[in-house]
């Protein structure tokens, strides 16, 4: 059957385009069910864009880390994992630099903290990153610029794309005002901003101090790292140093590429969380009403034409040509309904974006597999409505 119907569309738009005239002549159902299939686009479109978003946002941080590889906890499967006593003893590094390959090992503190909104004296959880500021743990040039900054006792960086609850923080420092607050009760002072922004499932702002003023902020001691990001020289194999590292270190450590410690924060979130199910889950419901609503508007079609249906056949017009017809019909409403799912869909994209910090970017790939899926969705629904032809007797016309 697929394989009759590019022959039998060309030859009808050879002819009188029936299927179009035949949509047209009942424009106020066209418009609702264009609006039908324009919503499922929309469900689609929008699933798509969350769960996307969830991922990009997810790894934000992690891509920012000047690492070629990671050792973490064995049991660490996502950034915040280490917050929660996954970590592993420092001496860890000492026995990296000595494998072959490795530059640099270089500790870091990955913690929740309680933050002070200085202006309603309430507190909200603020994720912090601790390090030596002698080592270059980020990839980002407002946090390498103010290194000697966080140097000093009680000094903090501060991420301009933290949520607004956080307080007036960046406005006040822009207009040049001195901004302290409280951090586990203890008062700090904030020197310096910078862009990194987090996934909204875990933390909502970040802060970047020193180890020293992690000791003072936490009440710990530097002998349990949260992360180890080692860099290797410029004439080593990463595959080789990871393998040496996996040989040398103990069992209590986990050696992973920067890549793959990527992966694995978004792994967790699709596999290990409900969330990347849920969006999933959106998508498909999307379709399936997609379906239904071009399915039915198709069957009413057929079932309201029957008898022209019954003409064309006794004039001599094969079971194809009218095969051909209801698909041509499918294949035109899912092109006109993608056209608004698709343009909606971007202004709600750019709204989203705005109005909060997911990355809700609209790319190729995903236009036209949602462009896919709606002419799937038609073809599925055509198909169907097709054995409603079966119906279509010549005979009945000298009934």
């Amino acid at each position: 059957m697929l394989q009759i119907i590019p022959v039998v569309w060309l030859k009808m738009w050879q002819r009188t385009p029936v299927a179009w005239l035949q949509l047209m002549s009942q424009k106020n159902k066209l418009v609702v069910v264009l609006a039908g299939i324009a919503f499922s686009n929309l469900l689609i479109f929008m699933q798509l864009g969350f769960q996307a978003a969830l991922y990009d946002s997810a790894i934000e941080i992690h891509k920012k880390f000047h690492a070629d590889l990671i050792l973490a906890h064995p049991r660490v499967e996502n950034l915040i994992d280490v917050t929660y006593r996954l970590h592993f003893p420092n001496r860890r590094l000492y026995q990296a630099l000595s494998v072959d390959g490795v530059e640099s090992a270089n500790p870091l503190y990955v913690r929740f903290a309680d933050w002070k909104n200085p202006s309603q004296s309430n507190n909200r959880a603020i994720l912090v990153f601790s390090f030596n500021p002698k080592d270059k743990i980020f990839e980002l040039p407002d946090i390498n610029a103010n290194l000697d900054a966080i140097k000093l006792p009680d000094v903090v960086l501060f991420d301009r794309l933290s949520r607004f609850e956080f307080g007036p923080i960046v406005s006040n420092f822009e207009q040049g005002k001195e901004v302290s607050t409280e951090v586990n009760y203890r008062k700090i002072t904030v020197a310096g901003l910078f862009s990194l922004g987090g996934s909204i499932f875990s933390a909502d702002g970040i802060l970047v101090t020193s180890d020293l003023n992690f000791i003072r902020l936490f009440n710990e001691t530097l002998e349990n790292v949260s992360l180890g990001l080692v860099n290797i020289k410029p004439d080593a194999d990463v595959e080789l140093v990871k393998a040496n590292l996996i040989k040398e270190l103990p069992q209590d450590v986990k050696v992973l590429t920067h890549k793959e410690f990527i992966e694995l924060e978004k792994k967790y979130w699709a596999n290990s969380s409900t969330i990347g199910y849920v969006f999933s889950l959106g998508a498909m419901m999307g379709f399936i009403v997609g379906s239904v609503i071009v399915y039915q508007i198709l069957y009413t079609d057929v079932t309201e034409h029957l008898a022209q249906y019954a003409t064309l056949k006794a004039i001599g017009y094969t079971h194809n040509y009218l095969l051909g017809l209801v698909l041509q019909e499918a294949f035109i409403l899912a092109f006109l309904g993608y056209i608004p799912g698709f343009l909606i869909s971007n202004i709600l994209y750019e709204l989203t974006k705005n109005a909060s910090r997911l990355p809700m970017n609209m790319d190729f790939n995903r236009a036209l597999f949602v462009l896919i899926l709606t002419f799937l969705m038609c073809l599925i629904s055509g198909a169907i409505a097709i054995l409603k032809l079966r119906d279509a007797d010549p005979a009945d016309v000298f009934n």
